[in-house]
């Protein structure tokens, strides 16, 4: 960490000698980040956010409170992390059997959302601005631009960039609703592409 800090950290957050932390960045009260964490530009990390070892996070991203992001997570650019979303690193742990050499690794892919109280089990990938709703649990791949809800998390949509639900007319075309762009549905493919 830098002597000449061009980040924000609240007096009552810890960061560990060794976490490379992003210029811009603000850490807020009682959140801690631990040695070996990089952590990019402009990001906004709540109160009460805990950040592992080795742990990737990429620029502009924004984690609300109380959010542990441990060992084997990646965000990347622009995700967004809702408030108590929790992210797992060990498939099946035991309090008496140590397992640190057994993190899956889980990657959130550039300007995903997780919505408020979502879990995350480790060992699968959040596709590209996908919006996984609140409360549910993700046990699987999530595609790009996908939209799952419940428990377990499953398909009930697609979003825009903008996070906007698409509704998609005969042709397999949706306009998001906010910035006009156009999508199309691959329905044999299971997938949508922007326009």
């Amino acid at each position: 960490m830098a002597d000449d800090k061009k980040f924000f950290v609240h007096p009552t957050a810890v960061v560990d000698d060794g976490a490379i932390i992003g210029e811009g960045t603000r850490i807020w009260h009682f959140s801690h980040i631990m040695s070996s964490a990089r952590i990019g530009e402009n990001c906004v990390l709540g109160q009460n956010v805990f950040v592992g070892r080795n742990v990737i996070i990429g620029n502009r991203v924004k984690i609300q409170n109380n959010v542990s992001v441990y060992e084997g997570v990646v965000l990347e650019d622009e995700v967004f992390v809702g408030p108590s979303a929790v992210f797992t690193n060990v498939i099946n742990p035991r309090a008496f059997i140590e397992r640190k050499d057994q993190f899956r690794q889980t990657i959130v892919k550039r300007g995903a959302t997780i919505g408020a109280n979502a879990t995350i089990i480790c060992g699968n990938t959040i596709g590209e601005y996908a919006f996984v709703g609140a409360g549910a649990v993700v046990t699987r791949d999530i595609k790009p631009f996908e939209l799952v809800v419940g428990v377990p998390a499953r398909h009930v949509g697609w979003v825009s960039h903008a996070g906007h639900r698409l509704n998609f007319d005969t042709e397999g075309i949706a306009i998001c609703p906010e910035t006009g762009r156009p999508y199309k549905l691959l329905e044999q493919e299971s997938k949508i592409i922007p326009l």
